[in-house]
């Protein structure tokens, strides 16, 4: 009967059945259901495949499909929310798959960085490996090489987006690879001094370095071939570095130099974005518009706390002022969290989320006791990482713990997504004592090396294997409740 409606009956008047489809798309999942009750030819029109179609991608589903993909889109919908809400549920519950992303014995783990799953990691052997963690059976992780092995000097810095991937070493070399080519790099450069900092554009082909007073810029051209976009001096040594996403033409980076702000532009290379001495930066990041930074005070300024300043890039002026902590802010996530919200976690144990429409903080947490390293939040969850090697997963609105993680070394790199985490617990000492100076000897205790765990959330529940493993427990109770978790000792036998 769906072909042969012309006019759909509207209380009084009889409407064209493009015209009442136009009415119905103001509608929600709640409305359009409550009219399919009505009237056997407003059913019809209430289940049309366009106004699910567009609810679905309203939602944030499916986005790269096209309406011809699926033949009922209530039902492709009602899966999507169904499965968002199980992987909600498995993340609460921390029901799911962990694997560790290990390399040969006797190599320490030095950079790791991720990019959509794909993980890079740099090794005190100077070899770099890739893992793909979206093939896995769960079994045979799949590992891939990028640099071939030889006595090449330890990487410092390693970063990948999802073209390229890019390796500092020791002796001021880099290295880039192209993920679509193979194992060869595309383009070597050298530095004269150690390399203080690397940064990739998250969606484009730059690649920003800073080595003693001096941050290069390097880019390809029309024609592929890779050259020198950009030099810039600075006055003192560069601690963090950023390149800007999404910006045409030239690339841009942001650089902290100690108690200075750069924003570095090949047409205005010398700009200072913020200046105050005695006020050094200790964390950054930057997103399309904007850049957050955490300054520290000393001495005479101690009546002003420790703040994460917001600059527009776009006016150079500062947008707001967050944060009045005793402790320093040790690191800052812009570029991935929500709009309008900003997470930051300090050396005094907490992680703050701000809301920065209003400049205050809407969530702290405190739980980790030798300072927070890493952290990053999505509209419902924050995932931090802390000194003493803890992985905590919290619940933002309710500002309680979900669950926590352990290993021996510091936690360096955190990311995840809808239904995978990726942590990267990464040693201070990189020669650590009693190992062997040949580096072919597999000799190295494993508590030296460092790790790279990843979850996946998504798997079946049922998987008696998939369970993720207790890591660490206070025993206090005589029965445990086990929140679906493998206990690697039990209660019962204390």
């Amino acid at each position: 009967f769906q072909n042969e409606i012309n006019e759909v009956p509207f209380f009084d008047v009889q409407l064209p059945y493009e015209l009442a489809l136009k009415i119905f798309q103001y509608l929600g999942k709640a409305e359009l259901g409550r009219c399919a009750q009505v009237s056997r030819t407003w059913k019809i029109l209430a289940e049309d495949e366009v106004l699910w179609y567009r609810l679905c991608q309203q939602e944030g589903y499916l986005l790269d499909t096209s309406i011809s993909d699926h033949s009922c889109w209530k039902l492709a919908l009602k899966n999507c929310r169904a499965r968002e809400h199980m992987l909600k549920t498995n993340w609460k519950n921390r029901v799911g798959a962990v694997s560790q992303l290990r390399y040969e014995p006797g190599r320490v783990l030095c950079a790791v960085s991720c990019c959509d799953g794909v993980v890079m990691a740099g090794y005190s052997s100077g070899e770099v490996r890739l893992w793909d963690t979206r093939t896995w059976d769960y079994t045979a992780p799949v590992l891939a090489a990028v640099a071939g092995a030889g006595a090449l000097p330890h990487v410092s810095f390693v970063r990948i987006n999802s073209s390229l991937a890019v390796a500092a070493y020791e002796d001021g070399s880099v290295s880039v690879w192209s993920l679509l080519l193979g194992q060869e790099p595309i383009h070597h450069f050298q530095h004269n001094q150690h390399i203080q900092a690397l940064a990739l554009a998250p969606g484009g082909a730059a690649v920003a370095t800073a080595s003693g007073f001096q941050v290069k810029v390097e880019s390809p051209d029309d024609k592929g071939f890779w050259q020198t976009s950009g030099t810039f001096e600075i006055q003192k040594l560069v601690n963090f570095l950023n390149l800007v996403p999404d910006v045409t033409g030239r690339p841009v980076a942001v650089a902290a130099a100690e108690d200075i702000v750069y924003l570095l532009k090949a047409e205005d290379p010398g700009r200072i974005l913020h200046s105050v001495y005695g006020q050094p930066v200790t964390c950054l990041d930057v997103a399309a518009h904007q850049t957050a930074f955490g300054i520290k005070t000393f001495g005479w300024l101690l009546n002003e706390p420790n703040q994460v300043l917001l600059y527009n890039l776009e006016t150079n002026q500062c947008v707001t002022k967050v944060g009045n902590s005793i402790g320093d802010f040790s690191c800052v996530n812009l570029h991935s969290s929500p709009p309008n919200m900003l997470v930051a976690g300090n050396k005094d144990r907490r992680v703050r989320v701000f809301d920065l429409r209003c400049a205050q903080a809407v969530c702290s947490v405190y739980g980790h006791q030798l300072g927070v390293s890493a952290v990053q939040m999505d509209e419902w969850k924050i995932v931090s990482g802390g000194e003493e090697g803890l992985v905590c997963v919290w619940d933002q609105r309710m500002a309680t713990k979900l669950w926590e993680m352990h290993a021996r070394h510091p936690v360096r790199h955190v990311w995840f997504n809808s239904h995978s985490l990726i942590t990267a617990n990464i040693p201070e000492e990189k020669n650590p004592r009693g190992s062997s100076i040949s580096d072919d000897d597999p000799s190295l205790h494993r508590k030296y090396r460092g790790v790279i765990y990843s979850y996946e959330f998504s798997v079946d529940q049922l998987a008696v294997d998939s369970v993720l493993p207790i890591c660490r427990s206070s025993y206090d109770e005589l029965t445990g409740y086990n929140y679906n978790i493998g206990l690697a000792v039990p209660y019962d036998s204390i």
